[in-house]
């Protein structure tokens, strides 16, 4: 979280919303920001902490974990349409990465303004791809997997 907080600005630059919500309560986050996460980043976690008591919103999106009554960790790049376009839900042991999550907004902003496709590991002003029939069956002529890296 507090990662995503050091990128915060960057995020809201790029006209993305940020929550964190988990199934702890209002007053166990509060607790939280003070005690450990104001503590890691200055003036803590600047977006929303929502409560998800009960879980509804993570039986919504497949993270909640009956048996814990907890939310499992994951984030949601969801679209202006409100439509889900990427999910990561990982162990809680593995940290995310939000290098890789500011390079698929990019992505998702550039398919969306474009039509264009970005190929693994794009990055802006890297080779995209025009969807056409003409490609099909011809993207190895125009795209080699060492352009990933």
């Amino acid at each position: 979280m507090t990662a995503v907080a050091a990128k915060y600005d960057a995020l809201k630059k790029m006209d993305v919303e940020v929550l964190a919500i988990s199934t702890d309560s209002r007053f166990t986050h509060k607790m939280w920001q003070q005690h450990e996460l104001k503590k890691m980043i200055e003036g803590g976690v600047p977006y929303p902490m929502l409560s998800d008591a009960g879980g509804r919103i993570g039986k919504v999106y497949g993270v909640y974990e009956e048996m814990a009554g907890v939310n499992i960790r994951g984030r949601f790049i969801i679209d202006p349409d409100g439509v889900v376009q990427a999910m990561e839900v990982m162990t809680p042991a593995v940290g995310r990465n939000v290098a890789e999550l500011i390079r698929q907004v990019k992505a998702f902003q550039h398919v969306r303004a474009t039509g264009e496709a970005t190929p693994s590991g794009w990055q802006p002003g890297k080779k995209t791809l025009k969807p056409s029939a003409d490609l099909v069956g011809e993207v190895w002529k125009v795209w080699k997997p060492e352009m990933a890296f």
